[in-house]
Formats: structure tokens, C-alpha cells, sequence
């Protein structure tokens, strides 16, 4: 190749690169319009409790928040999320694909090398083109010559070029569009935009799964308080029935007195069947959260907690940090920067295009000469490309992408605002039903009350059976609805915690890194 091409080539490129700029509109991370404190949503969660303490302080959020409950188990089961979970893995794989496509249209910056070789061997037809020089008639024989050949000898050209002939040639070639209006600088920041949109999918899933694995073992818990307090009443319902049994047998009781116990113990056995169907399918629910089969988290989960943790103090942090934590905002920000970047894509294609290309090989028709200097043969040039009419396509498309990132800007405001509603309803739910949860309790405990007096005077002959009767149904009503109501505690704390976007910083799976 000449120098002075190579400089020519070598000034093109470099004026172009100088010269090089990005079209369309440059992105600028929103600012979140969050308040300052949690004032408002505290203030709305005490009218609705009544007045209620939330227990609720600024201090920053917990990552692994699941730790409040105080219990080892679900510690060892929020632990195996994020490697077992097949959601959390198949989002994975998506982020592995994402990085992995930032990576192919990355390549589109970078020119193209790519070395050739091949070996033919050729004979040219008689009856084709090399009959256009014959002085017969085209379509005969050429039995005429081509004129004088090398020495005068008649046909010797004709006979050259019907001959049989092998060509070897070896070389490269390279290409390079370049990059003049940054449309693939454009479309390299939205791979990359996405990408990180697909990491922040990946945290909501791994968010979302954390949370669902510790709802559902809360609800387990929640059923097997309730089959333990159901077996204790049908304990001591079975003992109130032998004592009336006895009663009825030395007549200072009625038979009627009898049938109503007996039909009491029924009546609280035929509760055990449902929590017990409960509890399997909890337990199910749980195994395939963790991707294990059907029933594979009984040895461990079958036997109950022996008492609740106390309610933690609950921190909110403040507000501006949802838009650092919640992984869906985050997502939400990072495709708004897609859709920025693929207008300046879309805008790039309205302007003229330069390619530079090259080839430099050697040919020759003996394999023994490709070593020599004078078999070089070479191509260089630019090539200019300028749309001059789509019928509207460009424009058009330059049109749509801008009206994608006016979507996408829409949805970035949505899921912010979403996500303050997320929080100031999930703090009202924690703090009304602890209100109720401790006005349960105590009419749990009254009740208890009203059912000792109850037994002493049945059994003194005050008071008929049904007076006790009554206090065992309203016991066991509130007892269970206490139970219930603590199960629904803790999972508006985790909600809460959800809300928070707390659990996956530290929880966050390994993803390898696409090598170049």
C-alpha cells in the first residue's frame, strides 16, 4: 500500500473523529419528588389505628431485615433465596443476556479484520466471452486466433486463456463505519442502560422472593399456633366433657348437658383437618420458593415455634433513600436512559454515513510466487452512504422513539409515586393491626377469665352448662383471632420492609462478567 494512501486514510480518520458528535438528547437522571420525612404517612397511620405507637425511627434500613424476627430458621431459609430460587435464577440469566448484548453492539465501535484465503482452479469456456475476441462466429469453434501472440505465434493468447489455470491468493480486509453522529456511541449507552435495568429486575425478584419466603413462613407459623391452640382447647374440652359425663352419671347434671360437651369436642376436633391442610400447602409453598420438590421442608419446618419474638421497632430511614434502595425505581431510571439514548440512535440515521475499507492480499497463479512482493494487490477507499428518500421511515421512527421516552419518563414519575404509596399503606396496615392485635389479646385474656369463673360455678351447680359452653366458643374465637392477627402483623412488617426496598444489597447473587 502506497504511503501516501495510508496518510490520506490515516488524515480521514482522525478529521472524522475530531469532527465526531453525538445527536439527540443527552441524559439527565430525574430528581425523585419524595418528601423529607414519613410525617405525613406516621400522621395517617395513627388516625386509622386510632392513636396507635407505630414504633417506627429514622435509622437506616436493615439489609437483611429478616433478622428482627429473632429466629434462626427463617434466617437459614432467606439465605438459600437467592441460589435455589428458580425466579431469582431465571432473572439472572435475563442480566446475563443483557450484558452480554451490550457486549455484541459495543463491538460495533471497533472496525472489522478479517483474514481470507483460497485456491481455484479455473478454465474459461471457448463458447463464452472469450469467443467475443475469436474471428469466428461467436457461439463456434474459435478456430480463428486472437492475433499475434508472444513471438508471433498464432492462437497464443486464446490458447493461454482456455487453458486450465490455478490462482492462489491469501490476504485481509477490513472495514470501519465510522461512528460521525454517535449513533452507535447512542446505541452502546442504551445496551448498557438496559443491562442495568436487567440488574435492577434481578434485585426486584430477588426482593419480591425474599419477601414471599418470609410471608409464607409467617403464615406457617401462624397455622401451626393455631392447631396448637385448637389441641389444647380439645384437651380441655375433652376434660370438661368427662366431667360433665360424671356429672350426668350421678344426675346432678342433665343428659343435655352431656350432648352439648360431647358435640363441643367434635365441633373443635373438626377445625384440625383445615390447619392441617393449611400447613402442607404452606409447606409446599415454601419448598418451591426454594426450589425443592413438594413436602421437602417438613423434617425442619413441622415443628412449631415455641413463642413469638416481640414486635422490633421498625426503621424507615427517610424518604430520598426509596430511590437508592427500591430496585424498581432504579430500573425505571435506567429505561428512561435507554430510551433517551435510542432517539440519538434513531436521529443518527437522518445523516450520511462513512465507511472506510481495505484490502491488501497477494495473488498469483504458482503457490511458489506468493512469497513475491510483486503478487501484492490491494483496495482502499472510502464509501459515502446518504439517505436521500425513506417515504417517512427515519422521521418517523425519530418521532416514535421520542414518544417512547415520554413513556418511559411517565412510568419513572408512576413507579416513584408508587412506591411512596407503597410505604405510607404499608405503615398504616402495621400500626392498625397492631392496635387490634393487642385488643385481642386482651379480650383473649378476659375471656380466659370469664371461662375459669364459668367452670368453678358449673361445677359448683350455679350456673347450667351452656354458660361454660359460651365461654369455651368465645375463648377459642378470640385465641385464634389473636394468632391470626399476629400472623397478619408480621407480614405487614415485611411488606413494609418490601416497601423499604430493603434485603437485596447483601442477598445479591454472583453474576459472572461476559469476558471479552
Amino acid at each position: 500500500m502506497k504511503p501516501r494512501a495510508i496518510n490520506t486514510l490515516a488524515n480521514l480518520a482522525v478529521l472524522t473523529l475530531a469532527a465526531g458528535c453525538e445527536v439527540g438528547p443527552s441524559f439527565r437522571p430525574p430528581s425523585p419528588q419524595l418528601p423529607s420525612s414519613w410525617e405525613g404517612a406516621t400522621q395517617a397511620a395513627a388516625a386509622a389505628s386510632g392513636g396507635g405507637d407505630l414504633g417506627a425511627s429514622g435509622a437506616p434500613v436493615d439489609d437483611r431485615w429478616w433478622k428482627v424476627f429473632q429466629d434462626p430458621t427463617l434466617e437459614q431459609l432467606e439465605q438459600c433465596v437467592a441460589m435455589q430460587n428458580l425466579d431469582v435464577q431465571s432473572a439472572t440469566v435475563r442480566l446475563r443476556e443483557s450484558r452480554l448484548q451490550a457486549r455484541i453492539i459495543g463491538g460495533g465501535l471497533w472496525p472489522t479484520l478479517n483474514a481470507n484465503a483460497s485456491y481455484e482452479r479455473e478454465k474459461a469456456s471457448q463458447q463464452g466471452l472469450l469467443s467475443l475476441f475469436s474471428s469466428g462466429t461467436p457461439g463456434s469453434e474459435a478456430s480463428g486466433t486472437f492475433g499475434s501472440g508472444a513471438g508471433g505465434a498464432p492462437g497464443s493468447i486464446s490458447s493461454t486463456l482456455s487453458a486450465p489455470l490455478n490462482l492462489w491468493q491469501y490476504g485481509f480486509d477490513a472495514s470501519w463505519e465510522l461512528d460521525l453522529w454517535g449513533g452507535a456511541r447512542r446505541a452502546l449507552e442504551a445496551a448498557n442502560a438496559s443491562a442495568q435495568a436487567s440488574q435492577e429486575d434481578l434485585r426486584t425478584a430477588l426482593l419480591q422472593e425474599l419477601a414471599e419466603v418470609a410471608r409464607d413462613y409467617m403464615t406457617l407459623r401462624g397455622v401451626q399456633a393455631q392447631r396448637s391452640i385448637v389441641e389444647a382447647t380439645l384437651a380441655a374440652d375433652r376434660d370438661t366433657a368427662s366431667i360433665t359425663g360424671q356429672r350426668a352419671a350421678a344426675g346432678v347434671a342433665p343428659h343435655q348437658d352431656l350432648v352439648s360437651a360431647e358435640a363441643e369436642v367434635e365441633s373443635v376436633s373438626s377445625q384440625l383437618p383445615t390447619l392441617g391442610q393449611q400447613e402442607a400447602q404452606l409447606l409446599n409453598a415454601l419448598s418451591l420458593l426454594l426450589g425443592a420438590p413438594p413436602d421437602a421442608l417438613r423434617g425442619e419446618l413441622a415443628t412449631p415455634r415455641q413463642s413469638a419474638p416481640a414486635l422490633p421497632t421498625v426503621p424507615l430511614g427517610v424518604p430520598s433513600e426509596l430511590a437508592r434502595r427500591r430496585p424498581d425505581i432504579r430500573s425505571a431510571e435506567a429505561k428512561l436512559q435507554a430510551a433517551t439514548a435510542q432517539v440519538g440512535v434513531a436521529a443518527a440515521e437522518l445523516y450520511p454515513s462513512i465507511t472506510l475499507t481495505g484490502s491488501f492480499g497477494l495473488q498469483a497463479l504458482q503457490f511458489g510466487n506468493l512469497g513475491s512482493w510483486s503478487a501484492r494487490q490491494y483496495a482502499l477507499g472510502p464509501s459515502l452512504t446518504l439517505p436521500l428518500f425513506e417515504g417517512g421511515r427515519l422521521r418517523g421512527t425519530v418521532q416514535l422513539r421520542k414518544v417512547e421516552q415520554q413513556e418511559a419518563a411517565i412510568n419513572y414519575q408512576k413507579t416513584v409515586l408508587q412506591a411512596w404509596h407503597d410505604v405510607a399503606d404499608a405503615l398504616i396496615a402495621y400500626d392498625a393491626e397492631q392496635v387490634r392485635l393487642q385488643r385481642l389479646i386482651q379480650a383473649a385474656h378476659d375471656s380466659d377469665e370469664v371461662l375459669r369463673i364459668a367452670l368453678e360455678r358449673y361445677r359448683s351447680g350455679v350456673d347450667p352448662y351452656l354458660n361454660v359452653l359460651t365461654a369455651q366458643r368465645t375463648l377459642l374465637q378470640y385465641q385464634l383471632e389473636a394468632t391470626q392477627s399476629r400472623t397478619t402483623v408480621e407480614s405487614n412488617l415485611v411488606q413494609l420492609y418490601k416497601a423499604l426496598g430493603g434485603g437485596w444489597t447483601s442477598a445479591m447473587p454472583e453474576v459472572p462478567t461476559a469476558k471479552r
